[in-house]
């Protein structure tokens, strides 16, 4: 695939540095006709793109990176001899050689100035040029210009969706939220509900069986659910009646110990983007398009802490049977100090709006013209 040339603080009121949670949030869905599927996955937290995806052939790296540029020779997965894979990614290597897996370096929102996590994200799931340009999610914009059936599934575990698929469009949410507990009744009413379609039955128990506590999702409050659950719930539906899926992993702001911090969430999206194909199957994953993007970068140098703060250009993680992978797409801009933004991050050459675009026109045909006026005002398509 060749890209093409309600406010959060509301929402997360709540929760304590949750935009940089390490929890999982809610899985939002959407049915739609036909037969192409696409997944957003938004990594909260700004993901490190120089840590996931090193330019090891650029000395400077080293030089601004004493402790996280990492040994070309043992932890790192030569991808094209100028770009390198962290080695805790390994278990992606075969979607990168079958053609299912790409990189988009140097991507961004418009966003260029306070770099908050608020902001930044609420600009990634709006679409728009600035925080408050819209309020609503350009997903759920964008199911206005996908032909729809009436008929739909409500499954409303939780009080509210992600803001990517938030706005008038309906959509379907199922909750990870530790602190929501599902009493037995409410149990045997969503057996009996959904007790006839066999998609949602087996996703709804094999996302049971993912409860890490000894007493049982029904009868502890603190249940927790992994990224290899939530993206076998994700794939149960996408079998079933659902084209659109959209979930977040977590716990990418990594300002302190990088090394060792990096590795959980890493593991959680490689975790995954493998569990989803493996439980989708060659026949939908090969129609299923996968965007996993964050709200902004990290600075090109290590501080103080032996980790890395808010930047700017990051990285977008594309994947799936329905893209052009094995290859890193994107304008690489150098790293020379004059070639950074600001002097310290990386600079952004494509806009991360242009890659939802391009999905959202080669899975559902939407057009040019919904796409730069509804969807994402103000994107310019060339």
């Amino acid at each position: 695939m060749a890209p093409l040339t309600l406010s959060r603080r509301s929402f997360l009121a709540s929760a304590c540095c949750a935009a940089a949670s390490p929890l999982l949030t809610p899985v939002t869905f959407a049915a739609i006709p036909g037969d192409q599927r696409f997944v957003t996955i938004v990594l909260r937290g700004a993901l490190d793109s120089l840590f996931l995806l090193q330019p090891y052939s650029d000395p400077l790296l080293r030089q601004y990176r004493p402790e996280l540029a990492l040994d070309p020779a043992s932890a790192l997965i030569d991808l094209d001899g100028q770009f390198g894979l962290h080695g805790d990614a390994a278990d992606l290597l075969p979607l990168w050689k079958s053609g299912e897996l790409a990189f988009v370096n140097a991507v961004s929102t418009p966003y260029r100035d306070q770099r908050s996590h608020f902001d930044g994200q609420d600009i990634l799931e709006t679409g728009g040029s600035s925080a408050a340009d819209e309020n609503t999610g350009w997903l759920n914009r964008a199911l206005a210009s996908i032909p729809r059936s009436e008929s739909r599934k409500a499954i409303d575990v939780n009080t509210s969706a992600e803001l990517i698929l938030s706005g008038p469009n309906p959509v379907d949410t199922w909750s990870t939220q530790s602190d929501l507990a599902i009493e037995p009744d409410e149990l045997t009413f969503f057996q009996r509900l959904y007790g006839d379609d066999p998609a949602f039955s087996k996703a709804f128990a094999e996302a049971m069986n993912t409860d890490q506590d000894s007493d049982g999702i029904f009868g502890n409050s603190k249940r927790s659910t992994d990224a290899a659950g939530i993206a076998r719930l994700t794939a149960g539906m996408l079998k079933g009646d659902y084209r659109l899926a959209s979930f977040s992993i977590g716990g990418w702001d990594t300002h302190i110990g990088q090394l060792n911090i990096f590795r959980k969430p890493l593991r959680a999206l490689v975790a995954a983007l493998t569990v989803l194909k493996a439980e989708l199957g060659p026949d939908i994953w090969g129609k299923t398009a996968v965007l996993a993007m964050t709200e902004f970068g990290r600075t090109a140098r290590q501080n103080g802490s032996k980790g890395t703060d808010h930047g700017t250009g990051g990285l977008a993680v594309i994947a799936g049977g329905a893209i052009r992978g094995g290859k890193v797409y994107g304008d690489w801009p150098g790293l020379k100090e004059e070639q950074l933004f600001e002097g310290r991050d990386l600079m952004p050459t494509t806009d991360v709006r242009e890659i939802a675009a391009a999905f959202l026109n080669s899975q559902f045909d939407i057009s040019a013209g919904d796409l730069t006026s509804k969807i994402f005002p103000g994107l310019t398509l060339d």
